[in-house]
Order: C-alpha cells, then sequence, then structure tokens
C-alpha cells in the first residue's frame, strides 16, 4: 500500500490519537452539558448507515458507505476504483487494498474509530477533551487521547434539531488532517454479522508454527 493510500485507510482505522493531557476542568458547564448530549447520543447509536466522503490534506476524496454496529463493529466499504475495505469486527481493524493486494490489522483500541464504538461512550475518562465549538446548526468536540504518547486529535462534529453525527477529522503527528463526512446518517437495525467478517486473504505459511 504507498503511503498516500495507507494514510488514507488509516484516517478511519489505525491513525493514533494522543498528546499531552489538557484539563477538562477547563472546559464550562455548557460545554461539559453538550459533551454529555454528544456520548448519550453515540451511546444510543448502536447500528447505522451512511454514505461518507473522505478528503485527505492534499484536497484529494474518495467515496464510499459505512456500517455501524456498536458495539465495537464497523464497515467502511470504499467505491470502485478506490479497491479499500476497512472492518472493525470488534476487537481487531482490518485494512483491504484489493488493487495493492495488501491486507493490515491493528488493535481497535488504538485507533479512532473505538472513541465512538466502544461499549461504553465516556468522553469524561480516558480522553481529554480540549475544546467544544459551536456553530450555526451545531457543534464540535476535540478530543485526545493522553494514554499514547505521539501527537494526534480528532475532532467529533454534530449537527442540532435533530442531534446527529455529521462526521470527524484526525489529525496525525505531523499535522496532516484528514476528514470524513456522513451523508444521510441512519439508524439500520438487523445489520447482517458477515458485514463485518474480514478474513486474511494472504496464503498462509505452511511452515508457520514448526519448530
Amino acid at each position: 500500500m504507498t503511503l498516500t493510500r495507507r494514510r488514507l485507510a488509516l484516517s478511519l482505522a489505525a491513525l493514533p490519537l494522543a498528546g499531552p493531557a489538557f484539563a477538562q476542568s477547563a472546559l464550562s458547564a455548557a460545554d461539559r452539558a453538550l459533551i454529555d448530549r454528544a456520548a448519550a447520543y453515540l451511546q444510543g447509536l448502536t447500528e447505522a448507515t451512511a454514505r461518507f466522503v473522505q478528503t485527505d490534506s492534499r484536497g484529494r476524496t474518495v467515496n464510499g458507505t459505512v456500517f455501524l454496529k456498536r458495539p465495537g463493529k464497523a464497515r467502511f466499504a470504499y467505491d470502485a476504483p478506490s479497491g479499500l475495505l476497512v472492518i472493525s469486527d470488534g476487537n481487531i481493524v482490518s485494512v483491504q487494498d484489493t488493487r495493492l493486494k495488501t491486507f493490515d490489522q491493528y488493535p481497535l483500541g488504538a485507533t479512532p474509530l473505538s472513541l465512538f464504538l466502544a461499549k461504553t461512550i465516556r468522553l469524561d475518562q480516558g480522553v481529554n477533551v480540549t475544546r467544544v465549538a459551536r456553530m450555526a446548526d451545531g457543534f464540535q468536540i476535540t478530543a485526545r487521547d493522553g494514554k499514547k504518547q505521539t501527537a494526534g486529535q480528532i475532532v467529533l462534529s454534530f449537527r442540532d434539531a435533530p442531534l446527529a453525527l455529521t462526521g470527524w477529522s484526525v489529525t496525525d503527528a505531523q499535522g496532516r488532517a484528514t476528514r470524513v463526512q456522513l451523508q444521510g446518517l441512519t439508524r439500520a437495525p438487523g445489520l447482517a454479522g458477515n458485514l463485518f467478517v474480514l478474513k486474511d486473504p494472504r496464503p498462509k505459511n505452511p511452515g508457520r508454527g514448526k519448530v
């Protein structure tokens, strides 16, 4: 997988979020109320689907369809000719590129997806919320994971009336931002379990496991 395509996929799957700790006590009571509201909304978003548009730091875009099944499961199917497929099965995030014939896996807990795929959504524990920004039609929450050692952050965007997640932006340690915009996010009860299964397509080494 080329660096550009890898970064594109990892913005969904495995870009580490981290940085120095910021005290949440600096947030106002109104800020914390919005954070609590967003967490309650995400907690109730158990199964959903949407189209997405992903834009990298150079302005290049790709489209696709996302399926979410909390806790832990997600499927990002990129439109042709991308060849990218990102799946979280609840523990591992797998990134397959059929064009380049690559396959990578990462622990879900080391990815941005873990922020809103967790069994219990808590934006006040284990996450440093550094900013709450209000807009005409909604608000944004900027967060860092202080448990990791590399710089980066995620910005979750929400629309008001009715409350809905509209996307997120992930910034890596080099300051490169990748934005994901959700279009038509709707609840989708009864999503099939096989949507969130991706087997390693690489041939197994016949000598693996032998001494």
